[in-house]
C-alpha cells in the first residue's frame, strides 16, 4: 500500500521521514517505552534510522506493518508512534489488526494519543475493511490500557504466558475494537455469543 497521512484537530499522522530520526532516538531513552514496548533497549541512534529507513517503508510496501509519526499541527513536533501491525489477518477472512503505540513522555495525558488512536480505528475500519481491531500489551501497563479504554476497546482478558520478555514469558492484557462499537457496518456479519442468564 502507498503510505497514506491522516489528519486530526490538533495532529497530522504521516509517514515517518529521515529528519525525524533524532527526535525518535531521544524518545526510546525514556524508561516507560523500553519498558513497555518491543524497542531495543539500548535504543540507539541506528536503531531510530534503521526503523525509518528500513522498517517503516518495508512495511507499507509489504503490507506488514503501517506505522505513522504523530507531529503536532502546530509546530510539527513529534509526539509518538503509532502502527497497525501483525497484518497478516487482514487480507483473509479474519479482517484483523491490531494497533500499537507510544507517546514522547512531555506530551502524555494531552489525549494526544487517544486523538490519533481513534483516527487509524476510523480508518482502518472505513478505508481497510478491517473488522477486528486488536489492542494488546504486557499486563499492568497501566498508560496504554487507559487510551485503549478511552477509545473504546473492550477488554477481553488476559492471556497468560502470551509475551516473551528479557527471556520471561509474561502475561498480557487483550481487548478489542469492532466496527459495530462505533455504529459501523462490516461486511461480515456478527453472531455474538448468546448472553447467560444471572439466574
Amino acid at each position: 500500500m502507498e503510505p497514506v497521512t491522516l489528519t486530526t484537530e490538533r495532529l497530522v499522522l504521516r509517514p515517518f521521514r529521515p529528519s525525524d530520526a533524532p527526535a525518535v532516538h531521544a524518545a526510546c531513552q525514556d524508561p516507560d517505552i523500553l519498558r513497555w514496548t518491543t524497542v531495543p533497549a539500548p535504543y540507539e541512534r541506528a536503531h531510530a534510522d534503521d526503523f525509518i529507513r528500513r522498517t517503516c517503508p518495508e512495511g507499507w510496501r509489504g503490507d506488514s506493518s503501517y506505522n505513522f509519526a504523530l507531529v503536532t499541527k502546530s509546530e510539527g513536533e513529534l509526539i509518538g508512534a503509532m502502527g497497525l501491525v501483525r497484518l497478516t489477518r487482514l487480507h483473509s477472512p479474519e479482517r484483523q489488526a491490531e494497533l500499537g503505540y507510544w507517546t514522547v513522555r512531555e506530551h502524555r495525558r494531552r489525549g494526544y494519543t487517544g486523538e490519533a488512536a481513534r483516527a487509524v480505528a476510523e480508518w482502518a475500519f472505513t478505508g481497510l475493511g478491517v473488522e477486528r481491531l486488536e489492542w494488546c500489551t504486557e499486563a499492568g501497563n497501566e498508560a496504554s490500557r487507559a487510551v485503549a479504554l478511552a477509545v473504546g476497546f473492550r477488554m477481553e482478558g488476559t492471556d497468560r504466558a502470551r509475551i516473551v520478555r528479557e527471556g520471561t514469558r509474561r502475561d498480557a492484557w487483550r481487548g478489542a475494537l469492532l466496527p459495530s462499537d462505533w455504529g459501523l457496518p462490516s461486511a461480515t456479519p456478527y453472531l455474538p455469543a448468546p448472553v447467560a442468564d444471572p439466574a
